[in-house]
C-alpha cells in the first residue's frame, strides 16, 4: 500500500510526500492479490482541520496506483476539489473486486463516499450530499439550467456503439452538441454563467470521454461549426482540478473498448 500527500489545486505550489506501508500478508493468504489500495490526501488551505473524506474510485488498468476512467468518479472528485475538501482515495480494481469493497458496495459500483460512518453510493446523491454538508463555495446549478447538456452522454454512447453509418446516431449527437453550443453562446462561459457549477462538473468528464473515445474508435471530432462547445471543453479541461482528477487517454480507450467491440 502506498500513500501520497498532495496539496489541493487551489494552492499554487504542491508539496508531495510519499510513504510506503507493508502489505498485510494474512489478507492475501485468504483472498489472493485482489487489489492495491492507494490513498491520496488532498489538503486545502480553506479548512485544514477537516477530516479527509474517504472515496472508493475505479483504479487504472494501465498504470498501477493511478485513477481509472470512470466519469462519475471524476465528477465527485471534481466537486471535492472545487470545494477545497481533503479526501482519501481508495483505488479499486473493478475486474477483481476485493471482499472489503463488496462489503461497503454490494453492487460493486463506484464512486462510494463515506459520510458520518455510512458509505453512500451514486454520484448524484454524493454530489448533493457534498453541497448540503459543505455549502461553501456554492456549486448549485439553478433548476432551470440543471439539465443543460444532459442528453449528450447518452447520444454519444449511441453513436459510439452504432455499426450503422446511416442509423441517425451521429446526427442525434450533433443535435445535442449544437443545442449546447447555442446555450453556451448566450449564457456562458459556463452553464450557470461566469462561475462553474455542479452541472459543469457532471458534464465535463463525459465530454472528455466523448472526445477521446470517438477520436479513437470513430476518427471523429466535434466540428468547427460548434466553436462555443469546443471552447467550453478547452476551458474546463485546462482547469487544475480537472487535470488532477482526469483519467489517462489510454484508460478511457480501454474502458470503452468492450462496448465498441462487443
Amino acid at each position: 500500500m502506498s500513500t501520497a500527500v498532495a496539496l489541493s489545486s487551489s494552492l499554487k505550489h504542491n508539496l508531495a510526500l510519499g510513504i510506503r506501508f507493508p502489505q498485510n500478508p494474512s489478507f492475501y493468504r485468504r483472498n489472493g492479490p485482489k487489489v492495491s489500495t492507494f490513498r491520496t490526501f488532498t489538503v486545502a488551505m480553506a479548512d485544514s482541520n477537516t477530516t479527509p473524506l474517504e472515496i472508493c474510485v475505479k483504479a487504472s488498468v494501465s498504470t498501477p496506483n493511478k485513477l481509472g476512467d470512470c466519469p462519475f468518479c471524476q465528477r465527485v472528485l471534481l466537486t471535492m476539489e472545487e470545494k477545497h475538501l481533503p479526501y482519501e482515495m481508495k483505488l479499486v480494481d473493478l475486474s477483481n473486486k476485493p471482499e472489503w469493497f463488496l462489503q461497503i458496495s454490494p453492487e460493486g459500483k463506484v464512486p462510494v463516499v463515506k459520510f458520518d460512518e455510512k458509505w453512500v453510493p451514486d454520484s448524484d446523491v454524493i454530489a448533493q450530499s457534498l453541497e448540503e454538508k459543505y455549502p461553501n463555495p456554492p456549486l448549485v446549478t439553478p433548476q432551470e439550467k440543471a439539465l443543460v447538456g444532459s442528453k449528450i452522454f447518452s447520444t454519444f454512447i449511441g453513436f459510439l456503439k452504432s455499426k450503422d453509418p446511416s442509423g441517425g446516431t451521429e446526427q442525434a449527437l450533433l443535435d445535442e452538441l449544437s443545442s449546447f453550443n447555442d446555450f453556451i453562446k448566450e449564457n456562458g462561459p459556463f452553464i450557470n454563467g461566469e462561475k462553474i457549477s455542479a452541472a459543469d462538473l457532471s458534464l465535463a468528464p463525459k465530454l472528455y470521454h466523448l472526445e477521446i473515445a470517438l477520436g479513437q474508435y470513430k476518427k471523429w471530432s466535434i466540428p468547427d461549426t460548434l466553436p462555443y462547445t469546443k471552447s467550453y471543453m478547452k476551458r474546463i479541461f485546462s482547469m487544475d482540478s480537472f487535470m488532477k482528477t482526469r483519467a489517462s487517454p489510454e484508460d478511457v480507450i480501454a474502458g470503452w473498448r468492450p462496448k465498441v467491440m462487443g
